[in-house]
């Protein structure tokens, strides 16, 4: 199904396809192959997003896929656009600071999301 590859999380080899990312549904986690070893798309400090383009404060960035907000009802939709976003280090892998319109403050995780 997966052509050898392994979930990064789980080493479950039960892995699948989902438009630029892979998907394990042992564990839900999910991942881009293309953007580097390792969970996050931090490496040596530099934040990329899911197609590896180097993030910066202030950039604008468009949401490549639904995103559930957790603790409500509200989605993300895909292609929503973000701007002024904020690079931070948060522990959980959400490492940019946002506010999204009709949403409010809320955190992202960089491989969700591609460079406007």
């Amino acid at each position: 199904m997966s052509d050898g590859l392994k979930c990064p999380e789980c080493n479950s080899e039960n892995v699948y396809n989902d438009g630029t990312l892979w998907v394990c549904p042992d564990c839900a986690h999910e991942w881009n192959p293309e953007a580097g070893a390792g969970d996050s798309a931090v490496e040596d400090g530099v934040i990329r997003d899911a197609n590896g383009n180097v993030l910066a404060d202030g950039d604008s960035v468009s949401v490549i896929k639904d995103l559930k907000v957790k603790g409500s009802s509200l989605v993300v939709k895909g292609g929503t656009k973000v701007k002024g976003i904020r690079l931070v280090d948060g522990a959980d892998g959400h490492n940019i600071a946002c506010k999204i319109d009709g949403i409010g403050a809320m955190n992202l995780k960089s491989e969700f999301v591609k460079k406007a």
